[in-house]
């Protein structure tokens, strides 16, 4: 496994997305857990998750509570692994999401995250999305108050656009670590913050990161993702070199800046081994060449 910054923790250049643990069409405890030792296994040492991963109205924090019980349970070292939490959504029970970005609400979920996974310090707390009615600044506030109180070592933010990148940073200077935005092949939109984040010298964490390219087969050729896209210039320089044509979306992830730390989501172990090994891939010129004439424009 090879490793990058996350402000001033070293951390594994591929993170664990644990979400799909969590959420519908979830795999059995067992399973989960597996999933998770096989990051470990693999040399992951960030798992994001979120308070807000759960399936049912009356389970928030299911993620957080698998995470402490299977780190509970690994028989290696887990001193060095930096779990990643969110907070500021919630999830109905019917499948829907919901935004609450007051300073209080912050406060309380970053509390309860805290309880659930059993830690002194939360190593990295994100606010999950930007509450339309309620001031940015209150809500990166809270992030400050969170801090001060040693309540969190590190501030992310998720789901921003630039100017919200610049405001937040303006507001918490280097305890701002990190941006998580949905970035892929498929979708870049957000390739301005992915630049801003990497000129401020902050961690750039894509979540569903291998968009536009097919499920990994170890999941099956289809599911609530979609079906299996075949034929792409990842599937054919994938081929070339024997690997999957997931790990060449995450090797061209980690290619765009040095600040990328992709965290495919898993919810099998042979799924997150696969995705670990993309650290080890070194894409040459021509291989990107051929790759970003192949992207959506």
């Amino acid at each position: 496994m090879k490793y990058r910054l996350l402000g001033k923790t070293r951390v594994s250049a591929i993170g664990l997305g644990a979400m799909p643990l969590s959420i519908e069409h979830r795999p059995d405890e067992q399973r989960a857990v597996a999933t998770i030792h096989a990051a470990l296994d693999a040399g992951v040492t960030l798992i994001d998750t979120a308070d807000a991963y759960h399936w049912h109205a009356d389970e928030r924090g299911h993620n957080e509570l698998l995470i402490a019980r299977a780190l509970a349970r690994y028989s290696g070292d887990t001193s060095n692994v930096l779990i990643a939490t969110k907070g500021g959504r919630g999830r109905s029970g019917d499948g829907g999401w919901t935004v609450t970005g007051t300073p209080a609400h912050i406060k309380r979920a970053a509390e309860g995250s805290l309880k659930r996974l059993g830690l002194e310090a939360i190593g990295l707390y994100q606010l999950h999305k930007p509450d339309p009615d309620v001031p940015w600044a209150e809500s990166v506030g809270a992030l400050r108050e969170l801090l001060d109180a040693g309540t969190v070592r590190a501030a992310g933010i998720s789901n921003v656009s630039t100017e919200q990148i610049r405001e937040a940073h303006a507001i918490l200077g280097d305890a701002l670590v990190s941006v998580q935005n949905r970035y892929s092949p498929a979708v870049r939109e957000t390739e301005p913050a992915l630049e801003l984040s990497t000129r401020l010298g902050l961690a750039f964490l894509p979540w569903s990161p291998l968009g536009g390219i097919s499920r990994s087969s170890l999941d099956g050729p289809s599911g609530p993702s979609g079906p299996t896209s075949v034929g792409t210039a990842f599937h054919r320089v994938a081929a070339e070199r024997g690997v999957s044509p997931q790990q060449i979306a995450l090797a061209w992830l980690l290619a765009r800046s040095p600040r990328v730390i992709p965290v495919p989501g898993a919810s099998r172990p042979a799924s997150i081994q696969d995705s670990a090994r993309a650290a080890e891939i070194e894409l040459e010129a021509a291989e990107l060449v051929e790759l970003e004439a192949a992207l959506p424009s």
